[in-house]
Protein backbone atom coordinates (compact mmCIF):
# COMPACT_ATOMS: atom_id res chain seq x y z
CA UNK A 1 0.00 0.00 0.00
CA UNK A 2 1.79 3.31 -1.20
CA UNK A 3 0.97 6.51 0.51
CA UNK A 4 -1.49 8.12 -2.16
CA UNK A 5 -3.80 5.10 -1.28
CA UNK A 6 -3.22 5.33 2.65
CA UNK A 7 -4.44 9.22 1.93
CA UNK A 8 -7.15 8.68 -0.04
CA UNK A 9 -8.23 6.33 2.90
CA UNK A 10 -8.50 8.63 5.24
CA UNK A 11 -10.32 11.54 3.44
CA UNK A 12 -13.68 11.43 1.68
CA UNK A 13 -13.17 12.66 -2.03
CA UNK A 14 -11.64 16.22 -1.59
CA UNK A 15 -12.39 18.73 -3.29
CA UNK A 16 -9.42 20.21 -4.89
CA UNK A 17 -8.00 23.58 -4.52
CA UNK A 18 -6.18 25.83 -6.56
CA UNK A 19 -3.98 28.71 -5.80
CA UNK A 20 -6.24 31.10 -3.73
CA UNK A 21 -5.37 33.95 -5.73
CA UNK A 22 -6.74 32.39 -8.70
CA UNK A 23 -9.95 30.54 -7.61
CA UNK A 24 -11.30 33.73 -5.97
CA UNK A 25 -10.75 36.16 -9.01
CA UNK A 26 -14.11 34.98 -10.88
CA UNK A 27 -16.49 34.14 -7.73
CA UNK A 28 -19.10 36.26 -6.65
CA UNK A 29 -18.81 37.28 -3.11
CA UNK A 30 -20.98 34.86 -1.65
CA UNK A 31 -19.16 32.53 -3.44
CA UNK A 32 -15.78 33.80 -2.03
CA UNK A 33 -17.19 33.86 1.55
CA UNK A 34 -17.53 30.18 1.62
CA UNK A 35 -14.01 29.44 -0.19
CA UNK A 36 -12.86 31.21 2.55
CA UNK A 37 -14.04 28.70 5.14
CA UNK A 38 -12.24 26.35 4.75
CA UNK A 39 -9.42 25.81 7.11
CA UNK A 40 -6.30 27.90 6.30
CA UNK A 41 -3.80 26.04 8.66
CA UNK A 42 -4.49 23.14 8.39
CA UNK A 43 -1.74 20.80 6.50
CA UNK A 44 -2.49 18.79 3.38
CA UNK A 45 -3.73 15.56 5.17
CA UNK A 46 -1.74 12.36 4.37
CA UNK A 47 -1.21 8.82 6.44
CA UNK A 48 2.27 9.41 6.26
CA UNK A 49 4.81 11.94 4.91
CA UNK A 50 6.72 10.71 1.96
CA UNK A 51 10.10 11.11 2.20
CA UNK A 52 12.55 13.68 -0.14
CA UNK A 53 13.62 11.80 -3.01
CA UNK A 54 17.60 12.08 -3.38
CA UNK A 55 18.46 14.23 -6.45
CA UNK A 56 20.16 12.19 -8.81
CA UNK A 57 24.17 13.39 -9.45
CA UNK A 58 24.35 15.91 -12.55
CA UNK A 59 25.56 14.57 -15.51
CA UNK A 60 28.19 16.08 -17.34
CA UNK A 61 26.17 18.23 -19.53
CA UNK A 62 24.14 19.38 -16.58
CA UNK A 63 27.27 20.57 -14.99
CA UNK A 64 28.13 22.12 -17.77
CA UNK A 65 25.02 23.95 -18.40
CA UNK A 66 25.28 25.15 -14.32
CA UNK A 67 28.77 26.21 -14.77
CA UNK A 68 27.45 28.89 -17.50
CA UNK A 69 24.29 29.78 -15.37
CA UNK A 70 26.92 30.33 -12.65
CA UNK A 71 29.27 32.26 -15.13
CA UNK A 72 26.22 34.13 -16.18
CA UNK A 73 25.30 35.64 -12.97
CA UNK A 74 28.22 37.91 -12.63
CA UNK A 75 28.69 38.78 -16.41
CA UNK A 76 27.34 42.05 -18.01
CA UNK A 77 25.78 42.58 -21.31
CA UNK A 78 26.68 44.54 -23.81
CA UNK A 79 24.39 47.46 -22.64
CA UNK A 80 26.15 47.41 -19.40
CA UNK A 81 23.41 45.50 -17.37
CA UNK A 82 23.90 42.75 -14.96
CA UNK A 83 23.44 39.31 -16.56
CA UNK A 84 21.56 36.87 -14.47
CA UNK A 85 20.85 33.81 -17.68
CA UNK A 86 21.97 33.20 -20.94
CA UNK A 87 20.43 30.23 -23.19
CA UNK A 88 22.60 30.45 -26.64
CA UNK A 89 22.91 34.30 -27.57
CA UNK A 90 20.31 35.37 -25.34
CA UNK A 91 20.72 36.92 -21.82
CA UNK A 92 18.08 37.65 -19.48
CA UNK A 93 19.04 40.66 -17.19
CA UNK A 94 18.70 41.75 -13.65
CA UNK A 95 15.94 44.27 -15.03
CA UNK A 96 13.86 42.03 -17.14
CA UNK A 97 13.52 39.82 -14.03
CA UNK A 98 12.61 42.96 -11.97
CA UNK A 99 9.93 44.01 -14.44
CA UNK A 100 8.67 40.71 -14.95
CA UNK A 101 8.60 40.29 -10.97
CA UNK A 102 6.65 43.74 -10.91
CA UNK A 103 4.41 42.76 -13.09
CA UNK A 104 3.06 40.05 -10.96
CA UNK A 105 0.17 40.72 -8.38
CA UNK A 106 1.31 40.57 -4.47
CA UNK A 107 0.24 37.35 -3.84
CA UNK A 108 2.54 36.07 -6.36
CA UNK A 109 5.60 38.43 -5.25
CA UNK A 110 4.94 36.72 -1.41
CA UNK A 111 5.25 33.59 -3.22
CA UNK A 112 8.74 34.13 -4.40
CA UNK A 113 9.87 35.36 -1.62
CA UNK A 114 8.96 32.43 0.32
CA UNK A 115 10.23 29.89 -2.49
CA UNK A 116 13.20 31.57 -4.21
CA UNK A 117 13.37 28.57 -6.17
CA UNK A 118 10.22 29.15 -7.68
CA UNK A 119 11.89 32.41 -9.71
CA UNK A 120 14.52 30.18 -10.67
CA UNK A 121 12.02 27.83 -12.29
CA UNK A 122 10.78 31.15 -14.42
CA UNK A 123 13.64 32.56 -15.13
CA UNK A 124 14.25 28.70 -16.71
CA UNK A 125 10.52 28.85 -18.67
CA UNK A 126 11.62 32.50 -19.97
CA UNK A 127 14.92 30.60 -21.06
CA UNK A 128 12.78 27.98 -22.55
CA UNK A 129 10.95 30.81 -24.25
CA UNK A 130 13.85 32.78 -25.78
CA UNK A 131 14.73 29.05 -27.37
CA UNK A 132 11.85 28.81 -29.37
CA UNK A 133 11.94 32.58 -30.42
CA UNK A 134 14.58 31.92 -31.38
CA UNK A 135 13.93 29.21 -33.54
CA UNK A 136 10.66 31.02 -34.72
CA UNK A 137 13.05 33.68 -36.23
CA UNK A 138 15.55 31.13 -37.81
CA UNK A 139 12.67 29.31 -39.76
CA UNK A 140 10.54 32.80 -40.31
CA UNK A 141 7.78 30.82 -39.29
CA UNK A 142 5.83 33.96 -37.87
CA UNK A 143 5.81 35.53 -41.55
CA UNK A 144 3.38 32.98 -43.54
CA UNK A 145 0.53 34.60 -43.93
CA UNK A 146 -2.05 32.82 -42.31
CA UNK A 147 0.68 32.76 -38.87
CA UNK A 148 0.41 36.30 -39.13
CA UNK A 149 -3.38 36.84 -39.34
CA UNK A 150 -3.08 34.39 -36.13
CA UNK A 151 -0.63 37.00 -34.41
CA UNK A 152 -2.88 40.08 -35.36
CA UNK A 153 -6.01 38.56 -33.51
CA UNK A 154 -3.68 37.34 -30.06
CA UNK A 155 -2.29 40.93 -30.42
CA UNK A 156 -5.93 42.45 -30.77
CA UNK A 157 -6.99 40.80 -27.90
CA UNK A 158 -4.35 41.85 -25.49
CA UNK A 159 -4.08 44.88 -26.29
CA UNK A 160 -7.59 45.33 -25.41
CA UNK A 161 -7.63 43.27 -22.26
CA UNK A 162 -4.77 45.07 -20.97
CA UNK A 163 -6.34 48.68 -22.17
CA UNK A 164 -9.79 47.70 -20.12
CA UNK A 165 -7.29 46.79 -17.26
CA UNK A 166 -6.28 49.81 -17.13
CA UNK A 167 -9.91 51.64 -17.24
CA UNK A 168 -11.85 49.10 -14.73
CA UNK A 169 -8.97 49.52 -12.02
CA UNK A 170 -10.25 50.80 -8.59
CA UNK A 171 -9.08 53.34 -7.08
CA UNK A 172 -6.22 52.34 -4.14
CA UNK A 173 -8.30 53.73 -1.32
CA UNK A 174 -10.94 50.75 -2.27
CA UNK A 175 -12.25 49.29 -0.36
CA UNK A 176 -12.40 51.36 2.82
CA UNK A 177 -12.04 50.15 5.51
CA UNK A 178 -16.09 50.78 6.67
CA UNK A 179 -17.16 48.80 3.19
CA UNK A 180 -14.62 45.98 4.39
CA UNK A 181 -16.94 45.98 7.51
CA UNK A 182 -20.00 46.12 6.03
CA UNK A 183 -19.52 43.28 3.74
CA UNK A 184 -17.73 40.82 6.71
CA UNK A 185 -20.59 41.26 8.48
CA UNK A 186 -23.15 40.70 5.68
CA UNK A 187 -21.30 37.47 5.28
CA UNK A 188 -19.99 36.77 8.71
CA UNK A 189 -22.02 32.99 8.74
CA UNK A 190 -20.24 32.24 5.92
CA UNK A 191 -16.24 32.94 7.77
CA UNK A 192 -17.55 30.12 9.98
CA UNK A 193 -14.57 27.33 10.51
CA UNK A 194 -15.29 23.85 10.75
CA UNK A 195 -14.51 21.75 14.51
CA UNK A 196 -10.93 20.61 13.47
CA UNK A 197 -9.25 17.22 14.65
CA UNK A 198 -4.91 16.32 15.15
CA UNK A 199 -5.19 12.87 14.06
CA UNK A 200 -1.98 10.52 13.96
CA UNK A 201 -2.47 6.66 12.52
CA UNK A 202 -1.11 3.44 12.15
CA UNK A 203 -1.87 1.74 9.16
CA UNK A 204 -1.90 -1.73 7.98
CA UNK A 205 -2.73 -2.48 4.21
CA UNK A 206 -5.32 -5.32 3.56
CA UNK A 207 -7.00 -5.14 0.03
CA UNK A 208 -10.55 -5.61 -0.21
CA UNK A 209 -9.83 -8.42 -2.93
CA UNK A 210 -6.70 -9.72 -0.98
CA UNK A 211 -6.69 -13.56 -0.33
CA UNK A 212 -7.41 -15.47 3.06
CA UNK A 213 -3.80 -15.43 3.26
CA UNK A 214 -2.93 -12.03 3.13
CA UNK A 215 -5.89 -11.25 5.04
CA UNK A 216 -4.92 -13.32 8.19
CA UNK A 217 -1.41 -12.14 7.83
CA UNK A 218 -2.79 -8.63 8.06
CA UNK A 219 -5.17 -9.56 10.82
CA UNK A 220 -2.28 -10.85 12.87
CA UNK A 221 -0.46 -7.83 12.15
CA UNK A 222 -3.31 -5.54 13.68
CA UNK A 223 -3.62 -8.16 16.82
CA UNK A 224 -0.06 -7.49 17.17
CA UNK A 225 -0.42 -3.60 17.69
CA UNK A 226 -3.03 -3.79 19.33
CA UNK A 227 -1.27 -5.66 22.15
CA UNK A 228 2.01 -3.35 22.18
CA UNK A 229 -0.27 -0.65 21.97
CA UNK A 230 -2.21 -1.85 25.80
CA UNK A 231 1.49 -2.15 27.33
CA UNK A 232 2.80 0.18 29.85
CA UNK A 233 4.34 3.10 28.27
CA UNK A 234 3.52 2.45 25.03
CA UNK A 235 4.32 4.76 21.78
CA UNK A 236 2.22 5.16 19.77
CA UNK A 237 4.93 7.00 17.38
CA UNK A 238 7.23 4.24 17.65
CA UNK A 239 4.94 1.56 16.61
CA UNK A 240 3.27 3.65 13.61
CA UNK A 241 7.24 4.00 12.07
CA UNK A 242 7.17 0.95 12.67
CA UNK A 243 4.92 -0.18 10.44
CA UNK A 244 4.54 0.26 6.34
CA UNK A 245 5.43 3.44 5.11
CA UNK A 246 4.48 5.77 8.06
CA UNK A 247 6.71 8.43 8.80
CA UNK A 248 6.44 11.09 11.81
CA UNK A 249 4.70 8.98 14.23
CA UNK A 250 2.21 8.76 12.24
CA UNK A 251 0.77 12.27 12.18
CA UNK A 252 -1.91 13.19 9.46
CA UNK A 253 -2.10 17.09 10.79
CA UNK A 254 -5.19 19.11 11.75
CA UNK A 255 -8.19 17.85 9.44
CA UNK A 256 -11.54 19.63 8.91
CA UNK A 257 -14.59 17.63 10.26
CA UNK A 258 -15.66 17.31 6.50
CA UNK A 259 -12.49 16.36 5.27
CA UNK A 260 -12.41 12.86 7.38
CA UNK A 261 -14.18 9.77 6.07
CA UNK A 262 -17.20 8.69 8.06
CA UNK A 263 -16.44 5.78 9.19
CA UNK A 264 -13.45 6.89 11.02
CA UNK A 265 -14.89 10.46 11.88
CA UNK A 266 -17.75 8.88 14.05
CA UNK A 267 -15.03 6.89 15.86
CA UNK A 268 -13.06 10.03 16.58
CA UNK A 269 -16.07 11.74 17.66
CA UNK A 270 -16.05 9.22 20.25
CA UNK A 271 -12.21 9.66 21.65
CA UNK A 272 -10.96 12.01 24.09
CA UNK A 273 -7.38 13.99 23.72
CA UNK A 274 -4.50 10.89 23.18
CA UNK A 275 -7.01 8.71 23.16
CA UNK A 276 -6.90 5.75 21.00
CA UNK A 277 -9.34 4.17 18.77
CA UNK A 278 -10.01 0.26 17.88
CA UNK A 279 -8.76 -0.92 14.67
CA UNK A 280 -11.29 0.21 11.58
CA UNK A 281 -11.58 -2.09 8.79
CA UNK A 282 -12.15 0.19 5.68
CA UNK A 283 -11.64 -1.18 1.78
CA UNK A 284 -7.56 -0.79 2.16
CA UNK A 285 -7.17 -2.06 5.52
CA UNK A 286 -7.26 -1.74 9.09
CA UNK A 287 -6.66 2.11 10.38
CA UNK A 288 -5.87 2.56 14.30
CA UNK A 289 -6.43 6.31 15.23
CA UNK A 290 -5.24 8.23 17.79
CA UNK A 291 -6.44 11.68 18.46
CA UNK A 292 -3.87 14.31 19.28
CA UNK A 293 -5.62 17.76 19.61
CA UNK A 294 -9.43 19.13 18.84
CA UNK A 295 -10.20 22.89 17.69
CA UNK A 296 -13.83 23.79 18.13
CA UNK A 297 -15.65 25.53 15.19
CA UNK A 298 -15.12 29.24 15.37
CA UNK A 299 -15.75 32.64 13.01
CA UNK A 300 -12.94 34.17 11.52
CA UNK A 301 -12.48 37.43 12.32
CA UNK A 302 -12.06 40.40 9.49
CA UNK A 303 -8.39 40.87 10.04
CA UNK A 304 -7.95 37.01 9.14
CA UNK A 305 -9.67 37.67 6.00
CA UNK A 306 -9.31 41.34 5.54
CA UNK A 307 -6.17 40.28 2.60
CA UNK A 308 -8.60 38.03 0.57
CA UNK A 309 -11.98 39.80 1.44
CA UNK A 310 -10.45 43.02 0.30
CA UNK A 311 -9.49 41.32 -3.38
CA UNK A 312 -12.26 39.65 -4.10
CA UNK A 313 -14.40 43.07 -3.37
CA UNK A 314 -11.55 44.70 -5.38
CA UNK A 315 -11.83 42.08 -8.33
CA UNK A 316 -16.05 42.37 -8.32
CA UNK A 317 -15.71 46.04 -8.02
CA UNK A 318 -13.10 46.09 -11.57
CA UNK A 319 -15.87 43.76 -13.36
CA UNK A 320 -18.45 46.06 -12.95
CA UNK A 321 -16.84 49.19 -14.08
CA UNK A 322 -15.18 47.23 -17.45
CA UNK A 323 -18.95 46.32 -17.99
CA UNK A 324 -20.09 49.82 -17.65
CA UNK A 325 -16.99 51.30 -19.20
CA UNK A 326 -18.48 48.74 -22.34
CA UNK A 327 -22.22 49.74 -22.27
CA UNK A 328 -21.24 53.42 -22.66
CA UNK A 329 -19.03 52.58 -25.36
CA UNK A 330 -21.65 50.37 -27.21
CA UNK A 331 -24.06 53.33 -26.02
CA UNK A 332 -22.05 56.36 -28.36
CA UNK A 333 -21.24 54.19 -30.87
CA UNK A 334 -24.32 51.34 -31.57
CA UNK A 335 -23.10 48.70 -33.60
CA UNK A 336 -25.13 47.64 -36.50
CA UNK A 337 -24.87 43.64 -37.77
CA UNK A 338 -26.81 42.20 -40.80
CA UNK A 339 -28.51 39.30 -38.91
CA UNK A 340 -29.57 37.84 -41.72
CA UNK A 341 -26.52 37.45 -43.75
CA UNK A 342 -24.69 36.64 -40.72
CA UNK A 343 -26.84 33.75 -39.39
CA UNK A 344 -26.29 32.33 -43.34
CA UNK A 345 -22.74 32.03 -42.82
CA UNK A 346 -23.25 29.70 -39.71
CA UNK A 347 -21.68 26.06 -41.25
CA UNK A 348 -20.17 27.41 -43.39
CA UNK A 349 -16.37 26.75 -43.88
CA UNK A 350 -13.56 28.95 -46.32
CA UNK A 351 -13.59 26.40 -49.48
CA UNK A 352 -17.59 26.88 -49.27
CA UNK A 353 -17.51 30.79 -49.46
Amino acid sequence: MNISSIHGAILMRSFRVSLMATALAGLPLAAFAQTAAPPAQPRPAQAVAKPKPVAPAPTAPQQAAAATTQGAASAKSGAGEDVIARVGNTNISADQIRAYVASLGPRERAAFGQDPGLLSQAVRLMLANRLVLQEVAAKKWDQQPNIVEQLDRVRESAVVELYLQTVSNPPASFPSDDELQKVYDANRASFLMPRQFELAQIFVAAAKDADKATEDKAKKAVEDIQRKLKAPGADFAALANETGDAKNGGELGWLAESQIRPEIRAKVMELSKNAISEPIKLDDGWHIIKLLDTKASYTRTLPEVRELLTQQMRSERAGMLRRAYIAELLKQNPPVINELALSGLIGQTPAAR
